[in-house]
């Protein structure tokens, strides 16, 4: 076969199984192997060090009820986003659970599972702002804050935002809300659900709100994935199977449950 074929075999399927047929002699990890699983660490409730130092989350969850269910050991380590997918590349992780949307830019990078959860992006003012117009005319001069390297960042760029206003990054997804408070920027923007489940769960959220749309898709991703390494197919569709199985379970809405009233699939 053909390099050409596979890369379009792989496009039509991601890690499906024929592709895993075509790779049948790829080294397959063992039940008794550790899963070397990187997330954010500084992303709640997705992912976050408790008063302890360890990393708990709904990624952190998700990751360990994978493994439970692959009878592997979970080895889960923090990596900074902007480094997330050089580091699995570098093979210090074998895959990424850490909320990350399924671009098309990061498709050529790696290869990702099936979705678990769907992602929406918001923008947050303060009620008082004045602010009701997102577009990039509308936020004309103002300073936008969002998290470095992230989708949304992506989204801005692409659509002309920091041309009109002035992007303010960030490493994490918490400064940019202590901003926010502080009146460092105009307005921020990330995950809707972690925005709820997180800084409007704060008593400091009160004079603060939601405003224009919903955004997804494109750039902001068709939902978030587990990125493994392109060639990895193997443990991409092992990681299916897992997802599936935990979902049919109930394991999947458990730990849905114990982080947000809503679903996200």
């Amino acid at each position: 076969m053909s390099f050409r074929l596979f890369k379009r075999l792989r496009a039509m399927l991601g890690c499906g199984l024929a592709v895993a047929a075509v790779l049948a002699s790829a080294p397959a990890l063992s039940a008794s192997d550790t899963l070397r699983v990187a997330t954010e660490g500084t992303y709640p409730p997705w992912s976050f060090k408790d008063a302890s130092g360890n990393l708990q989350g709904f990624d952190v969850d998700i990751a360990n009820a994978l493994c439970a269910q692959m009878k592997m050991k979970c080895q889960i380590v923090a990596q900074a986003w902007d480094g997330i997918i050089p580091g699995l590349q570098a093979n210090r992780y074998d895959a990424i659970v850490a909320s990350m949307s399924t671009t098309p830019a990061r498709r050529k990078q790696v290869l990702f599972t099936n979705k678990y959860k769907e992602t929406t992006s918001s923008f947050i003012v303060a009620k008082d702002s004045g602010i009701k117009d997102v577009t990039p005319a509308g936020l004309k001069g103002k300073r936008i804050g969002v998290q470095r390297g992230s989708s949304q960042h992506q989204w801005l760029t692409a659509n002309g935002y920091d041309k009109t206003a002035t992007l303010v990054l960030y490493d994490d997804t918490r400064q940019p809300e202590l901003d926010l408070v502080a009146g460092r920027v105009d307005a921020i923007i990330g995950n809707k659900a972690t925005f709820y489940s997180g800084f409007f769960k704060r008593p400091e959220s009160k004079d603060y709100t939601f405003v224009g749309p919903e955004f997804k898709g494109g750039v902001l991703g068709d939902g978030n994935a587990i990125a493994v390494r392109l060639d990895d197919t193997d443990l991409c569709n092992r990681l299916n199977t897992a997802l599936d199985a935990i979902m049919k379970n109930g394991t999947y809405e458990q730990i849905r449950k114990k982080y947000f009233p809503f679903p996200l699939m």
